[in-house]
């Protein structure tokens, strides 16, 4: 279960950041993107004659996908997941890299191995687990962050081609001006989004660049019962490691005392009043880029089923709670209405 095959959450109707209208969300102009035209009765016939299989393959959809299709396919043999989907560059999501950020990330010990890749399709050995929910990012802070150490330490080592660069205000910048373009005319809630994105990025203190997964969801950490396994590498690229502890942070509903035994743990040191201001702009920023990234996608996916404004309307309400929480600490001036 993943961004691409997750439930969405819901969330309050009507807060200070929340989009007043369809329009704000884009739910009256869906446009489909490459992917969706896969999504025929042929694919399943195109899926089972890969020439990776050992036998003849059982399929088995996985449902709920956002951005690709997915099914777990057993060949009599071994299970497997096979992730179907191309590139949807207004998500800055590019398969090559996807593949190439999913083999790095095996090598180093973080995700399942990627046995078959062809333009469109790529095969991963399926782990036999369950993925978590947010009440278990809280209760595994000291077993996740080991990952994330892994992967912003040792992962850019195993890593061959391109690389995806990730900055989290350049994207809420871009998602503000594609959103803009698809709804035209003067938008005063996406020009405040921009406002708050440059104010943010302001706050940062200098990190060193690593390698991030960028979209630490529940969902994208696996529990086989011996270990946790990080899976799903769309948006991973170069950072810095703030984007990951926030985005945890942000995606788990983490209270003061998991934040700092998150950063405490990572760091493994005492909190600095720079550290905490970096971390707290930055939780504000991953929740909001989360509302934007949904606002995107009811305009360029619009795949049935999907509750996009539920969605952005859940993480507006994250957002607004993170920049009160963010005034309260450090004095900042910026009112989120």
């Amino acid at each position: 279960m993943d961004r691409d095959n997750r439930c969405l959450p819901s969330g309050p109707a009507d807060h200070a950041l929340t989009p007043r209208n369809s329009a704000a969300t884009g739910i009256d102009s869906p446009e489909p993107l490459l992917w969706h035209r896969m999504m025929s009765v042929d694919l399943e016939a195109r899926i089972a004659a890969l020439p990776c299989w050992r036998g003849k393959v059982k399929l088995e959809p996985l449902h709920g996908g956002l951005s690709n299709t997915a099914f777990v396919v057993d060949d009599g043999s071994e299970r497997y997941v096979a992730r179907c989907g191309s590139d949807i560059p207004v998500h800055h999501v590019f398969r090559d890299r996807e593949r190439a950020a999913s083999v790095a990330a095996h090598a180093a010990g973080l995700s399942p191995e990627v046995v078959y890749v062809e333009p469109g399709v790529m095969v991963i050995r399926h782990i036999d687990g369950r993925t978590l929910a947010e009440p278990d990012l809280r209760a595994n802070i000291e077993r996740i962050v080991p990952l994330l150490a892994i992967c912003h330490r040792e992962l850019a080592r195993h890593l061959v081609g391109q690389a995806h660069t990730f900055r989290v205000f350049h994207v809420i910048r871009d998602y503000a001006r594609t959103l803009q373009a698809a709804r035209g005319g003067n938008n005063g809630e996406l020009s405040r989004y921009v406002t708050l994105a440059d104010a943010l990025e302001a706050q940062q203190m200098p990190l060193p660049i690593v390698f991030g997964h960028h979209d630490l969801l529940p969902g994208n950490f696996l529990d086989d019962g011996k270990r946790l396994w990080l899976i799903d590498w769309e948006y991973g690229g170069f950072g810095t490691s703030m984007f990951d502890l926030a985005n945890l942070a942000a995606n788990g509903s983490f209270a003061l005392a998991d934040e700092r035994l998150l950063l405490e743990t990572y760091f493994g040191q005492s909190v600095s009043d720079a550290m905490q201001r970096t971390f707290d702009a930055m939780k504000v920023a991953s929740a909001l880029r989360e509302a934007m990234w949904a606002m995107v996608s009811a305009i360029h996916l619009a795949v049935p089923g999907a509750d996009y404004r539920a969605h952005a309307t859940g993480y507006l309400s994250r957002t607004e709670a993170a920049l009160s929480r963010y005034a309260e600490r450090h004095g900042w001036p910026v009112a989120s209405s």
